[in-house]
């Protein structure tokens, strides 16, 4: 009898510890959203994104950082980078904060912060070995690059560039205007949006060194006056890039070389349907992980603009559905295909969509999601 329980205990102890493995491993992953509001208002609040129902559920409230226009996530899952702004786009620098990220509540547990060196900040990206944060400064329209710690924290810059030349449109291209600034797949590149002077401006990146210049065999690609690029994509297959432009309410193709860091353009396609002729300005792209669908957002027709991508990246417009709330400022596809969220930012909400995995449309999926001003998505696998 006794010998029975000593070997069972074992076989007892084995089942116990591969269970838990197996509810460790389903665990769902963390949804950040931020809310850009300044002062205590301004908050990242944590949700569990269940990907197979395509539910959130509240998980926990960040409020000690002042609006957090937009978010990164370090690849690795333990750190969440966010502008942190006393008063947005105002005279004085914006900050970057730094924070840990605790995986089982959700709670962000700040490091410290930097200068940004630079006002309106609107843009973060961290490279694929969370080497290096790199920032896209609106209203002063520069990028720079700070070196990140073995802890997470955020050191001062080591490369600051300041962008130059204005365009056509009086009103919003008086000036250089750095909308985003997204690092290649392969880490070597980082490509600028600058809203005003419409360009695509292209940095080789030291990881290592925080380190951003000119990219020797193309330095920029410039776009039909007028345009305005905001956000800057890269297909999964790494040979195509994507840009939204905010002013004329289109995207861009581009063919890229990895080696080189060169862009050729293909084809421009609008985001709106022919008879609007209201204002809209886009503001956000992004492609499903299996290459095969694009969406782009409208805020003015407040909706979204599907494509399919052939296997050369060309763009084909499968249709325009509307976005269900106000402004559609940021879109998060999950890993899995399966759903889109669109942050409507005035529309203090966010809306989750189910993706038809033949023909790439998008139907509503569930109850909208409450959230004051929401401007940026994130996600921790």
């Amino acid at each position: 009898m006794c010998r029975r329980v000593r070997i069972l205990l074992p076989v007892f102890l084995v089942l116990t510890f591969l269970g838990r493995s197996k509810l460790v491993s389903s665990a769902e992953p963390t949804l950040f959203v931020s809310s850009f509001v300044a002062g205590d208002e301004g908050a990242i609040r944590a949700y569990e994104f269940n990907t197979k129902a395509g539910t959130l559920k509240l998980r926990h409230e960040t409020t000690e950082v002042s609006s957090p226009f937009f978010l990164a996530v370090s690849e690795d899952g333990k750190f969440l980078y966010s502008i942190d702004a006393e008063k947005f786009g105002g005279p004085d620098d914006e900050e970057v904060a730094a924070f840990r990220i605790d995986k089982e509540t959700g709670k962000l547990q700040r490091l410290n912060q930097q200068t940004a060196r630079g006002t309106a900040s609107c843009y973060l990206d961290i490279d694929s070995k969370g080497k290096c944060v790199v920032v896209a400064n609106y209203s002063s329209g520069s990028v720079a690059a700070f070196p990140i710690s073995n802890e997470g924290s955020i050191e001062p810059s080591a490369s600051f560039i300041q962008h130059q030349g204005s365009s056509v449109d009086p009103k919003r291209q008086k000036g250089p205007n750095a909308h985003s600034i997204e690092i290649s797949p392969d880490d070597r590149f980082a490509l600028a949006a600058d809203l005003g002077i419409d360009k695509i401006l292209i940095y080789r990146l030291d990881a290592e060194t925080a380190t951003l210049t000119p990219n020797e065999q193309q330095s920029f690609v410039r776009l039909p006056p007028g345009s305005g690029p905001r956000h800057v994509t890269f297909h999964p297959n790494g040979k195509q890039v994507y840009v939204i432009n905010e002013l004329k309410n289109s995207v861009t193709h581009f063919d890229y070389e990895p080696e080189s860091g060169r862009l050729t353009e293909r084809k421009t396609i609008s985001t709106l349907p022919d008879d609007f002729t209201e204002a809209s300005y886009c503001a956000d792209l992004k492609i499903t992980p299996n290459g095969k669908f694009l969406y782009g957002t409208n805020r003015g027709h407040d909706s979204i603009a599907m494509y399919s991508i052939d296997e050369n990246g060309a763009l084909s417009l499968i249709g325009i559905e509307p976005s269900l709330g106000k402004g559609p400022q940021n879109l998060l596809i999950s890993p899995n295909g399966k759903w889109l969220l669109c942050a409507n930012m005035p529309g203090n909400n966010v809306v989750i969509f189910q993706i038809d995995q033949e023909t790439g449309k998008l139907t509503a999926h569930g109850d909208q999601v409450e959230v004051k001003m929401p401007s940026c998505l994130r996600l921790l696998e």
